[in-house]
């Protein structure tokens, strides 16, 4: 089946064509659509509905599928959470790197001995008006205490799985989709399509 990625995170779109390989996945700016929909939602849930519905209206008809992930760290009250994206940027006044977001977290955590947190992945599907399904999936693990690995992105170097021993940015592709909150999502959205 030809999907439509509600996404222009290329990083993203190699990890679900993985996850998802039974089908081909497309991004926007492939049908000449630019998309920038503003994330107003309060929950994981919330943002992978409306950039999926905004999506679905300008792509005639094709199945799209969105995702909204982020860390919410169990001592930061759940933040960055939904704000993962933006974290900082209220501070500073500008979109941060991802390494400058993994170092605001790093320096946020200090002295916290409590580092449990989850990676959240919240992906929605839509086939057509009426056929809309949503899963929610989670990676459990640490804020570790320094960057560590060289894969994934975002805040991989930063979060530490106990079962592995490793960080998420550590970990091989394989290990990662295995375990993974977006893996886990995607593997349920393969199985949806395939009952489908």
């Amino acid at each position: 089946m030809k999907i439509v990625l509600a996404t222009g995170n290329l990083h993203k779109r190699d990890e679900l064509n993985k996850i998802l390989s039974e089908h081909t996945l497309i991004l926007p700016k492939d049908l000449g659509i630019d998309i920038d929909v503003e994330e107003s939602g309060t929950t994981y849930i919330e943002n992978s509905l409306i950039k999926a519905k905004e999506l679905f209206k300008l792509c005639g008809g094709l199945p799209v599928l969105a995702d909204d992930s982020g860390i919410s760290v169990k001592a930061l009250n759940g933040a960055p959470g939904v704000y993962s994206a933006r974290y900082g940027e209220k501070e500073f006044g500008r979109e941060l790197t991802a390494s400058e977001k993994n170092s605001l977290l790093l320096k946020n955590m200090d002295g916290i001995t409590d580092r449990s947190a989850d990676f959240v992945c919240c992906m929605a599907l839509i086939l057509d008006e009426n056929r809309i399904f949503t899963v929610q999936e989670t990676f459990s693990g640490l804020v570790a205490d320094r960057p560590y690995g060289n894969g994934g992105f975002g805040y991989d170097p930063v979060f530490f799985s106990p079962e592995f021993n490793k960080t998420a940015a550590e970990l091989t592709d394989d290990e990662k989709n295995r375990v993974s909150h977006r893996g886990k999502a995607g593997k349920i959205i393969n199985e949806l399509l395939r009952s489908l």
